[in-house]
């Protein structure tokens, strides 16, 4: 008969991990994950990516009114369509704040980059703090503007490679099209599909380039890039899996407006948040590859007892002192009382 409780739970538990080396290191990654704030460095990643999103959107509107204020046909078009859109006085008010934002196009541009910059660089700190506590690296202390200069470079870097891992898939999916189109495969059945399957193999190996970068050379103490390959593929299959989720939510809340108002802020939130997530475990996950015997301490030395001892008389001595004392004023005290007896 067994007893339920703790402790055959914890047999199964040890007997599980000693059985499955993968369990033992997913279990070995979610301790990592826990034990070195993981869920902290998701919620502080999430929050400036969202902050990130508002100057992001300031520099899109500077830049398309420097693009229409060059076009004032494209411009008159736009303001008659945006007019003709919403009715009544309505559509004045919302021609005459597109007219305010071409005016003020480069100062809405250069206030979108510095709370850019500023959000930007926080967001890259705690996405480099987070990574480097996953490898269990120690922060050192550097000076702030080195920091911060470092973070900013790491941040363009990785714009720059995700850039390139776009452009990569675009590029993939028109290539293919233009080249099924000159080799008249365009109308077959088969074609399609493998476009789809190469343009997703690209778009992986896209990712795990980018995901290797960032596993790699992001910690505040780069790691090789041996150690982290096997983390960027799971970091970009995961990736790609999470694309493909998001496409399927977009689809369904498009169906209606109040959908597409409220549901792609929630999901704009979802998705940063569970791509935070999967970065910063697949890091733990990637770090914990091998359980780390940890040394015992070394057993302390022998103890050392030294005495010292002050030279104090025996008890004996100072006993017999006493007593010798007390007789001799007793004796003192017996004359003394005689005396004053004779002189009475």
């Amino acid at each position: 008969m067994r007893t339920q409780g703790s402790a055959p739970d914890i047999s199964r538990w040890r007997r599980y991990r000693d059985r499955y080396r993968w369990f033992d290191h997913l279990a070995r990654a979610v301790d990592r994950y826990i034990e070195h704030s993981g869920y902290q460095y998701v919620a502080s990643i999430t929050y400036f990516s969202l902050l990130s999103v508002v100057p992001m959107l300031m520099v899109g509107f500077s830049t398309a009114g420097f693009v229409l204020a060059g076009q004032p046909g494209l411009l008159a078009e736009l303001r008659s369509g945006v007019t003709g859109a919403v009715p009544g006085p309505l559509g004045a008010q919302v021609g005459e704040l597109l007219d305010n934002l071409i005016g003020q196009r480069a100062h809405v541009g250069v206030l979108g980059l510095l709370i850019g910059l500023y959000s930007g660089w926080n967001w890259m700190n705690a996405l480099r703090d987070a990574l480097t506590a996953m490898w269990d690296q120690h922060r050192g202390d550097q000076p702030l503007l080195r920091t911060v200069v470092k973070d900013l470079v790491a941040l363009v870097s990785l714009v720059l490679a995700l850039l390139v891992s776009f452009l990569l898939t675009v590029a993939g999916g028109a290539v293919g099209d233009d080249v099924l189109r000159l080799a008249h495969l365009d109308g077959t059945g088969w074609a399609s599909p493998v476009l789809v399957i190469a343009s997703s193999a690209l778009a992986l190996v896209a990712d795990w380039l980018v995901f290797l970068w960032v596993l790699a050379r992001l910690p505040r103490e780069p790691v090789s890039t041996r150690s982290a390959m096997r983390g960027a593929v799971a970091a970009a299959l995961g990736f790609e899996l999470l694309k493909l989720a998001g496409n399927v939510y977009v689809r369904i809340i498009s169906d209606s407006p109040t959908g597409v108002a409220f549901g792609s802020v929630i999901g704009l939130l979802v998705f940063i948040s569970l791509v935070s997530r999967l970065l910063v475990f697949i890091t733990a996950w990637t770090a914990t590859a091998r359980p780390t015997r940890r040394t015992p301490p070394p057993p302390p030395g022998p103890v050392v007892i030294q005495v010292s001892a002050r030279a104090r008389p025996p008890a004996i001595v100072l006993t017999g002192l006493g007593a010798a004392a007390g007789a001799l004023a007793a004796v003192v005290l017996g004359r003394l009382r005689g005396k004053a007896g004779k002189q009475r």
